[in-house]
């Protein structure tokens, strides 16, 4: 019997992310390449004898009950699979909330898998992925992880061959956007056909392992939205593009922005900028980590 897990839920960028058009039911049909980054929440499942759901969280503001993903996630299991016995979560929030970072629909796969693995469910990957899009249309991609093409509203996932690595700056500006009010905004723009990025250029330049010419084709249409409203968000791309960043650019809804160097010096050096130097009022989260890859003997199932 599993008493305790231990798991590290990794946040996302979107490496390229076009929108299609709205479906009937008000989702929106999405194509995106997706990336995991190393950064990361923690996360610990108890087992106790007390029935019931738990949720604690290190920060204040986040909801421990119904409302929080995490917990949602649990909360469906338990009633699918009747479990009596009892769960405490203990969530530790380092990946920037509401930042286009997938970080609630990571904690919540993270806690699916958790789950499926401390009460023996013989859940497949599949399976739980099958489950997490009832919750949020990025928790399959967050089961899966590594490189890979979403499609449809998100659930849709083709795994593409590992990226080269190299380091990942990561920065949220002091601001939080509705990623509901961004697509409704999107929807209202007059979109010409050269402002939707060229994904299938993209993908032939990852299964080429070429970086440059990945970051090259990058490309976010609701950058359109957010930016348009924030100007930080191109300050902080120009100024990472000005420390030597091969390109960068907002993930998600954002704000998030972040940018990839290949020279671990240049990256270093801009998050001095951006966390304590001349930029540090550009943003209030920075973080410098890297792409969390999927190896061969991993590419089959869940990495915890």
């Amino acid at each position: 019997m599993i008493a305790h897990l231990r798991l590290k839920a990794y946040g996302k960028i979107n490496l390229a992310l076009d929108v299609l058009g709205r479906k009937p039911d008000g989702y929106h049909e999405v194509r995106m390449v997706m990336q995991t980054v190393g950064l990361h929440d923690r996360i610990d499942l108890y087992r106790t004898r007390e029935p019931g759901i738990r949720l604690e969280t290190n920060l204040f503001y986040l909801p421990d009950n119904e409302q929080n993903l995490a917990y949602r996630a649990a909360a469906l299991l338990f009633e699918e699979f009747g479990i009596k016995e009892g769960l405490s979560i203990r969530l530790r929030k380092f990946i920037p909330v509401s930042a286009g970072m997938a970080g609630g629909s990571t904690d919540a796969a993270a806690v699916l898998y958790g789950v499926n693995r401390m009460f023996g469910l013989e859940l497949t990957p599949q399976e739980l992925m099958e489950r997490g899009v009832k919750l949020g249309a990025d928790i399959p991609y967050c089961i899966m992880r590594g490189t890979a093409l979403s499609e449809g509203i998100g659930e849709k996932l083709t795994r593409l061959p590992a990226i080269p690595q190299c380091q990942v700056l990561i920065a949220k500006p002091g601001i939080s956007v509705s990623t509901k009010t961004v697509y409704e905004s999107l929807d209202a723009m007059d979109l010409k056909p050269e402002d939707h990025p060229d994904i299938d250029g993209m993908i032939e330049e990852i299964r080429k392992k070429d970086l440059y010419a990945v970051a090259g084709k990058f490309g976010n249409v609701l950058e359109r939205v957010t930016a348009g409203r924030y100007p930080v968000i191109g300050q902080i791309e120009d100024l990472m593009k000005e420390q030597g960043a091969v390109n960068a650019m907002m993930s998600g809804s954002g704000p998030t922005v972040f940018g990839l160097f290949t020279n671990p010096a240049a990256a270093r050096k801009a998050y001095q900028v951006l966390r304590y130097g001349e930029g540090s009022g550009l943003a209030k989260q920075v973080y410098l980590t890297n792409f969390f890859n999927i190896g061969k003997s991993t590419a089959g199932r869940p990495r915890r």
